[in-house]
Formats: C-alpha cells, sequence, structure tokens
C-alpha cells in the first residue's frame, strides 16, 4: 500500500512566522488552540487556518495542521487538501476510537506510487462541533529517520485545554480474581477478532504468578491447545536478554558499557573509520547511533549468513543521522553487541558458538529459563506454535519458516523461542533488582539498571535504553519490549514500582494489534483508567479489515500474463544475491533463496507496473519494474535505501 501523493501541486507560497525555527522540542498551538509539540529542529509557518511544519532538510516534506471550518470529516480533509495544494488518490479511510480527548477520529490513507518515495496521509479529528486534519507530505527517507519525531507531533495532538489522563500518584489496585478475568475475557475476545489462531498471557504481582494461561490452538487445524509453556518465537524481545548477558559480564568486571567497541573487539567496524572509532558498547544496543534499519540484506541473503558475515555487512553501514540526535533500530548492530559479548566470555570462539554459550550460562540456565533456545529444531518439537497470516483472500493460514530462518545468523537480535512461563521469571528478576525467587543475587543492581537508563527519545516523555523502551507518558513508569517476526508477535512488560509484570506471545501477524490494548487494559484495571482498551481493540479490528481489502483491490488477480512473461527467469543485485523467476500454470514465483513467493502486479498511480510478493510467509514486498536501455530491472526499497536488480540474461 502507497502513501505518497501523485498530481501534487504546490500551495500558495506563504510567509514564515517570526521565531519559526525552533532549537528545541516546544509547545505549539494551531489558531484555534489545538495543541501540539513542535520537535527540535523544526520549523513551523502560519497560513490563515493552517500551521506548516516542516524538518530540518527544508526538502518540501511538511505537515500541516489544519483548523477546518468543514462539519463532517471527509469534508475536512478536502478542505485542508486544498490549502495544501495537493490532490492525492484516496485508496481508504478508517475510523479509531476517541482519545486523548478527540471524540471522533478518522485516518486516510492514498493510493501512491513506490517510485515517488513519500509518504502521504491525513487525519481527522473531531471535539465537539469543531475539526483539527492533520495531513503528511513527507519524503520517505525522512519519514523514517525522523519517525520518533513525527511520532511526537501526533502522540500530543490535543483539543484546546485539553488536560490529559495521569496515573501519577495513584495507588494500583491488586489484580485480583475478578480482575484477572476481564484480562483474560478480553484477549480470547481480541484473539477471535483478530483471527489470531493462538495467544498465551502471563502476569506476576508481588513475585507471584498470578495468571499463566493459553487461548486456542498452536497451529490452525489442529488441536493441541496453547499453554503457558507453548513455545514462540520471540523475536526482538531476544535483546533485552542480550543486553542482560552483556549486563552480567559488566557487573563480573569482564566489560565496560563506556568501553569502545573496536577495543573489545578489533574486527568490529560500523561505516568509515571515524564513525567506527566513536562506537561504545551501549551504543551498539541503544538505537542511538544514527544507524538506520537495514534489514533487506540478512531477509534476502538469510540462508548464506553466518554471524561473521553479519559483521562484515556492518561494516558497510553508515549512519544517517548524529550520535544521539534520533532513535532509529538495527539489528544488526544488536546482533553485534550479543557477538562482542561472546567473545568477552568466550575469546576466541565461533562468534555464533560464543554467544550461545554466554545465554546459556549466564540467562537461560541461572534464571531457569529451560524452554529458551536458540537451536530451531529443538524448539519446534512438542509444545511449540507454528506462525500464521494471510493470504490475499484474508484467510488465515499456517506460512512457511522460511523468513523466520533468515534472523538466525543475526540471533542476538531476534532468534531466541522462549515461552511465557520462562519470560516471566525474567521479567520477575526485572521487577526484583537482579534477586532470584530464592533471595540469592543474581546480578549487581547497578549493572542491571543501567540498561533502564534513557539513551534516546521514542516519544514524549518515552524512551528507548539497552533494548529496554521505558515509558513515563502517563505518569507512571512502565518498561517494555516488543518482538516481531513473520508470524511471531509478542511483548514482555513490567511496571516495577507496582511490582507487576505481563507477557504476550501471539502466533499470527494479527497478534501485533493485541499488545497496545493489554498494555492499556492493565493500567486501567491497576488505576482505574478511562475505558478505552476495548473500544481501541474493537475499532483496530475493523481498520484491519478494511484496510487489508482496499490493498487487495490494488492488486491484479490474476496477474497482468504479459508482464509476467516479460520477466527475466533471474535478477541479480549486489547486496541482496540472486532473485530467481519461476512459472507455472500462468502464475509467477519470486524465489530469493531465503524464502519464496507467488507475486501479482499492481498498476502505480504514475502508470508503472510493480510485482506485490502475496504468500503468507512474505506477503508485501514490492518490486518496481524499472527496464531500460534493454536492461530488466526490479527496484525494491526499504525506507532509507534502494535496491535495484538486473535481470540476468
Amino acid at each position: 500500500m502507497g502513501h505518497a501523493a501523485d498530481g501534487a501541486t504546490s500551495g500558495p507560497a506563504t510567509t514564515p512566522a517570526a521565531g519559526a525555527e525552533a532549537s528545541s522540542e516546544s509547545p505549539s498551538a494551531t489558531p484555534r488552540g489545538t495543541t501540539f509539540v513542535l520537535p527540535g529542529g523544526w520549523a513551523q509557518r502560519v497560513q490563515g487556518t493552517a500551521v506548516f511544519v516542516t524538518p530540518p532538510e527544508a526538502d518540501g516534506s511538511r505537515i500541516v495542521i489544519v483548523d477546518a471550518a468543514a462539519d463532517t470529516a471527509d469534508a475536512a480533509i478536502a478542505e485542508a487538501w486544498a490549502i495544501a495544494g495537493m490532490t492525492p488518490k484516496f485508496l481508504v479511510a478508517t475510523d479509531a476510537a476517541p482519545r486523548d480527548g478527540w471524540e471522533h477520529r478518522r485516518f486516510y490513507d492514498y493510493d501512491v506510487a513506490a517510485n515517488a518515495k513519500r509518504v502521504v496521509s491525513g487525519a481527522a479529528y473531531r471535539r465537539g462541533d469543531a475539526w483539527t486534519v492533520v495531513l503528511a507530505d513527507v519524503d520517505q527517507a525522512i519519514a523514517e529517520k525522523r519517525g520518533s519525531q513525527l511520532g511526537k507531533i501526533y502522540q500530543r495532538l490535543q483539543p484546546a485545554g485539553y488536560t490529559r489522563e495521569s496515573f501519577a500518584g495513584r495507588t494500583a489496585h491488586k489484580l485480583d480474581a475478578a480482575r484477572l478475568r476481564q484480562v483474560a475475557d478480553f484477549v480470547e475476545r481480541m484473539r477471535k477478532d483478530f483471527d489470531v489462531p493462538g495467544v498465551a498471557v502471563g502476569i506476576v504481582q508481588d513475585g507471584e504468578v498470578v495468571l499463566s494461561q493459553g487461548f486456542g490452538v498452536r497451529e490452525l487445524g489442529k488441536p493441541a491447545p496453547v499453554t503457558g509453556d507453548t513455545r514462540f518465537m520471540i523475536a526482538s524481545n531476544t535483546k533485552a536478554l542480550t543486553t542482560l548477558m552483556l549486563a552480567k559480564l559488566v557487573d563480573a568486571g569482564k566489560l565496560d558499557w563506556n568501553a569502545k567497541a573496536r577495543d573489545i573487539y578489533p574486527a568490529f567496524r560500523l561505516g568509515d573509520d571515524a564513525t567506527t572509532d566513536q562506537v561504545l558498547v551501549k551504543h551498539l544496543i541503544c538505537a542511538c547511533t544514527g544507524v538506520p534499519r537495514q534489514d533487506f540484506e540478512w531477509l534476502f541473503e538469510g540462508e548464506k549468513q553466518t554471524p561473521q558475515t553479519v559483521m562484515t555487512t556492518l561494516g558497510t553501514m553508515q549512519p544517517t543521522s548524529g550520535f544521539g540526535e534520533l532513535f532509529q533500530y538495527s539489528n544488526p548492530m544488536a546482533a553485534a553487541a550479543g557477538y562482542i559479548g561472546g567473545q568477552v566470555a568466550h575469546p576466541g570462539s565461533e562468534l555464533g558458538a560464543g554467544y550461545d554459550q554466554a545465554m546459556q550460562e549466564l540467562v537461560f540456565d541461572p534464571l531457569g529459563m529451560r524452554n529458551t533456545t536458540f537451536d530451531y529444531s529443538a524448539a519446534q518439537t512438542g509444545d511449540f506454535a507454528a506462525p500464521h497470516g494471510y493470504d490475499i483472500r484474508r484467510q488465515v493460514e499456517v506460512m512457511g519458516m522460511g523468513l523466520n530462518e533468515t534472523v538466525r545468523a543475526s540471533r542476538p537480535a531476534g532468534a531466541a523461542w522462549g515461552t511465557v512461563n520462562d519470560l516471566l521469571k525474567y521479567v520477575q528478576m526485572e521487577i526484583d533488582h537482579g534477586t532470584l525467587p530464592d533471595g540469592s543475587r543474581y546480578i549487581g543492581e547497578a549493572a542491571l539498571l543501567e540498561r533502564r537508563e534513557p539513551q534516546i527519545a521514542t516519544g514524549v516523555d518515552r524512551h528507548y535504553a539497552m533494548a529496554l523502551a521505558v515509558d513515563r507518558s502517563d505518569g507512571v513508569t512502565v518498561v517494555d519490549h516488543g518482538g516481531d517476526m513473520g508470524g511471531f508477535h509478542s511483548n514482555m512488560m513490567w511496571w516495577p514500582e507496582q511490582k507487576v509484570g505481563a507477557v504476550i506471545l501471539t502466533n499470527a501477524d494479527e497478534g501485533v494489534h493485541l499488545r497496545g490494548p493489554l498494555k492499556r487494559r492493565l493500567m486501567e484495571l491497576m488505576f482505574d483508567g478511562e475505558p478505552q482498551a476495548e473500544a481501541v481493540a474493537e475499532a483496530n479490528a475493523k481498520a484491519s479489515r478494511e484496510g487489508f481489502a482496499a490493498f487487495v483491490k490494488l492488486l491484479q488477480v490474476p496477474a497482468d500474463a504479459d508482464a509476467l512473461a516479460a520477466l527475466a527467469p533471474r535478477y541479480r543485485n549486489a547486496a541482496l544475491g540472486d532473485l530467481v523467476v519461476t512459472r507455472k500454470d500462468g502464475k509467477a514465483w519470486f524465489d530469493v533463496g531465503a524464502f519464496q513467493s507467488e507475486v501479482t502486479t499492481m498498476p502505480q498511480p504514475d502508470g508503472s507496473l510493480a510485482f506485490m510478493t502475496i504468500d503468507p510467509v512474505a506477503i508485501g514486498f514490492l518490486f518496481t519494474r524499472a527496464d531500460a536501455d534493454g536492461v530488466r530491472k526490479l527496484v525494491v526499497r526499504d525506507g532509507q535505501h534502494e535496491y535495484v536488480f538486473e535481470g540476468v540474461e
């Protein structure tokens, strides 16, 4: 689904407002009084009823906040686009639940050509009879790089005079049997609404496991139920366990968070020498170095990758923002952290073996996490969950593990399998500041808690620490991390002061939508919060269905036969390797080695043509046809990188 505007025209010239350039994050407001946060380094100018907010790049990207005069959401959006001077091609509009003082929220997606490389969206918010509209027309790379800053604008968009709910100073209720039943009932409703075959949820409170429950089945079409001991891929939750291993080494005096990475592991490289020299151990897992997300190398070449090639490839990557400037999430950096820790624990060992042994000895064994492993074969025996996803008919299917296999070479970043009951042991140790249930000390408090020290802002009163997110935006502290791989989405969270923690593991891609509402529901039950979670989950389920239906309408099924026939039998890219095209019965498949998927055609608004992968294992990879000068080419992009595959004749 695209997010950029075609057929756009420039808006009328305007005069910058005095003092428009912001040197640091600051409160701001529209002429009618709708408040928002202006990120540091961004500029704003007022044009009548609109505020144009622009990033430091000053490349034409803008957020436009409009005090609309219209009396409906759709009319307000049209009014705002007229002010912005654009006519993007409408795709779908979906409603969200009321929150943050807004009584009605409606979000708009647009059909945008991949070659435009822009993010374009709209949102209409109503309080009383007045509508406020927020439009985004942003370069794709800037949108990803400055995603945390963009998030601040939306996070703190509030009606004039509204005071946000805060749980500060409230005494938390115990999660008694009645409240736990409400949690379980809510999880089951969400599981059904989002078509997730299986979910496991666990909760600890005051040192006791008060809930460990499975919902649904491990695999669609089979009766075996999910339990608290069912293994799921925990994906990026692995990162928090990796930093715990590093903290154990720090606690033992074998590692220093502030040591240079290449002093610990001389072969370490990140971009050029100057960049490499800046990287400290803590920078490897803080998402604060400016290294952008760059996962296609291991997603496309995963079957060929080894821990050593992951480290070598990291040396070719370069930050796109300054150290400590912006939150940018990097899986290869986190992988490097784990492998370097493994070398400290077991000098001279093979990178993967050293890491695996360090994790077993320093984390899994002492915490009693007997069902947590990096061994895929062992993980997928007995009580384990299979991954699921939608096909283009929006039917849930068991998906292959091809894409999930690709992370094994980068396993400190996200390849562990675990269970709710195992992860609750980890969460309880975090709540208890490094002591075990028998009262013995597992790790020194200083080394453990340094992992929670904010390193980079991800929002207003939200920060990323060392592979842990720390959120104080609701007036209480919650520490958490999520995990996302194909068909597996999870989260672990804890409220340190309240001594409450929770884990949720799911076995379908729609499981990603269960995590936020669960966290919100727990806070509602603990702090007598405004009831929002159930309405949010219900609205999100409806929006997901409507959004998917709109996406499928953009596809040609069956695919354009002439376009399939014109594909080269093989394409090659220096970074991503070979892409092999196979055909049968009028259909075509792209095989990149690590995974393969059927493709169909997707005409673009600018007249170009793209091919979309549609199998559940890899749905959503978009390859734009770019044939030129007799050479057949396909272009695939992530947020900040472009890869050109050339036909091999």
